[in-house]
């Protein structure tokens, strides 16, 4: 973003002043998502040791299986910055702050305080006693360089919870201010977002809506605010050029965001909380050129949910990136590649160059045993799966997983044919420790002799401090050739 978009769109663009380092939020006031006080949470700039600055504590409900009340805060940076978390009548004596990667320990400040520092931005799970159903997720974000000012011109919509003027097709900016907004009067309160539109959701909005992408094309969705419980989040279906950017996606009914039929799409720093079946956090069907970077999606599905054909999307999918995520599963995948697909087409679709790089995995958790793989190629409806790349992949405990599982398979609850091959895919740098969780053993299966697996690497494969040496100890069948352990 830079001057020639604002003349091309006619939008005022504004940068945060240059001493900006720490900031906080304006207060959303909705009782849906007020937090109940078990946490008090402060940040301020460590150079300065200035005063603490609170951060408001919200709500969100995780995991299907007990919906139980978490808790989240965020804020921006620029510098590092020391976090005081307050957790009323809690002892503090063990607290455990992942992704553990990023080896941030906590400093006890008082009976029911503790302190830490951040040098950099991060997606955090804050966890005292290993109490992750009731722990406190903490984004620190880095600093908003694109924003935009409400303004009385042509093509922008300061919205006030009408509709009248959405469907303008001039329309450039639609501005969503703090404050709740919830649609009066549009059906499936589903907002239908046209070309060359930016949605601007500035740092305290709550939109209680969905935000639609349907064939239009240079849609930008950016800002620091929430979408709470819309149907689904972002749909972005038979677009291209489409970019979202910053936002927080709290207890959708379906898919944080869905893609289908849709290129060239880029997804960055969204965080996302669900807690209900099939509410999966990003589910593409059909889609090419997608990159998602730097986003935490906590889901009570699949977290990523990567595949061919499905609904009314044809045609095969390729050239996928997620980089520099952290992933949590309550239920099923934290990454599934390939399940649906055109059962129809002669050959099959194909769904090729997939990429998935330094990843933190927190938790699966899956009691069926067919949906258990953390990272999972399982292909069904004559799908062809090739060059597929799994490279500096963090996993956490799990409570039941398998951390691998490759398969050519015929799923009777969801496809209508077996799936066709799978060739090519690398497990380079994985790590798994647990510390009492149930980890399955890994799986690499075909399905018949035409429906086979082949041109499977693992490299550099580390379970609880052990470096996987040979395939002794992984489920195979007669149909997987040219499997290499290095």
């Amino acid at each position: 973003m830079n001057k020639i978009y604002c003349a091309l769109f006619g939008m005022f663009l504004a940068s945060l002043p240059l001493e900006a380092k720490v900031v906080v939020y304006p207060r959303i006031e909705d009782e849906a998502v007020k937090d109940d006080g078990r946490y008090e949470v402060y940040v301020r700039s460590a150079a300065e040791g200035g005063e603490w600055q609170a951060l408001q504590v919200f709500s969100v409900e995780v995991d299907m299986d007990t919906r139980s009340r978490a808790a989240m805060a965020q804020f921006d940076m620029d510098e590092p910055v020391d976090v005081k978390v307050v957790a009323a009548g809690k002892p503090v004596d063990d607290v455990k702050i992942r992704p553990l990667s990023r080896g941030i320990s906590a400093r006890k400040s008082g009976e029911h305080a503790f302190t830490f520092r951040l040098e950099r931005p991060a997606k955090l799970s804050v966890e005292l006693g290993g109490d992750r159903l009731g722990n406190l997720h903490l984004f620190a974000n880095d600093v908003e360089t694109e924003t935009y000012e409400p303004a009385d011109e042509d093509g922008v919509i300061v919205w006030d919870g009408g509709s009248k003027d959405i469907f303008r097709k001039d329309c450039r900016l639609i501005y969503f201010g703090p404050g709740v907004h919830r649609p009066k009067d549009l059906p499936n309160d589903e907002i239908d977002v046209p070309s060359h539109c930016t949605v601007y959701l500035a740092p305290g909005a709550l939109l209680k809506a969905k935000l639609r992408v349907d064939r239009a094309e240079d849609v930008r969705i950016v800002g620091r605010g929430m979408l709470f419980q819309p149907l689904r989040g972002v749909e972005i279906t038979r677009s291209r050029n489409v970019h979202v950017e910053g936002i927080t996606v709290v207890n959708p009914q379906h898919y944080t965001i869905f893609g289908g039929d849709s290129e060239d799409v880029t997804v960055r720093n969204v965080k996302s909380f669900s807690s209900r079946g099939w509410s999966d956090g990003i589910d593409l069907m059909c889609c090419r050129r997608w990159l998602v970077d730097d986003v935490f999606l906590r889901t009570s599905d699949d977290c990523l949910a990567f595949y061919n054909h499905r609904w009314w999307y044809w045609g095969g999918s390729s050239d996928l990136t997620v980089q520099n995520s952290v992933l949590w599963a309550d239920v099923a995948h934290a990454i599934n590649v390939g399940g649906h697909g055109d059962d129809r087409s002669p050959e099959g679709e194909l769904f090729c160059r997939a990429t998935f790089r330094n990843i933190d995995v927190l938790n699966v958790d899956e009691d069926d045993d067919n949906y258990r793989g953390v990272m999972s190629v399982c292909c069904g409806d004559k799908n062809r799966v090739e060059d597929i790349l799994f490279e500096d992949i963090r996993v956490e405990d799990c409570e039941e997983a398998r951390l691998i599982d490759v398969r050519v398979l015929f799923n009777e609850k969801y496809n209508r044919e077996p799936g066709g091959s799978i060739r090519g895919v690398t497990f380079r740098n994985v790590t798994y420790q647990g510390e009492g969780g149930a980890m399955y053993p890994m799986r690499i299966k075909g399905y018949d002799r035409e429906s086979d697996v082949r041109g499977i690497t693992l490299e550099n494969v580390v379970v609880n401090g052990e470096k996987m040496k040979d395939l002794s100890g992984v489920e195979m069948n007669g149909h997987v050739n040219d499997v290499q352990v290095k």
